[in-house]
């Protein structure tokens, strides 16, 4: 089992910025790769970055250029990084880790934490 936990998020004024942090613990050796969804009010939940054990990351388009993923190892903890914050951003964030074997996937979620750009 992986249990996660985030923290950071909060009320942000258009323009402004936010750091999300997710520290993991369990059987972490299990985790592929570590990730952040988010959930807005009436909308499926939806991939915004996610970061390999090698470190490749990748980003949903709305958020290339104005957020960044990243994990200290060291810490067991993943960041995402709000830069340039929009209105739209708004929504529950989630942390997610994912472990892959053959064709199958286990997800672990956090509890999520509310993100709120005024505009």
């Amino acid at each position: 089992q992986v249990q996660l936990v985030e923290s950071g998020g909060g009320l942000v004024q258009a323009g402004g910025s936010l750091r999300l942090s997710c520290v993991v613990s369990g059987n972490i050796f299990s985790i592929n790769t570590m990730a952040w969804y988010r959930q807005a009010p009436g909308k499926q939940r939806e991939l915004v970055a996610g970061i390999t054990n090698g470190g490749s990351t990748n980003y949903a388009d709305p958020v290339k250029g104005r957020f960044t993923i990243s994990r200290d190892n060291a810490k067991n903890t993943v960041y995402l990084q709000m830069n340039s914050m929009k209105f739209e951003d708004t929504a529950v964030y989630y942390c997610n880790a994912a472990n892959y074997y053959g064709v199958g996937r286990v997800d672990y979620w956090g509890q999520g934490t509310q993100v709120t750009v005024s505009s």
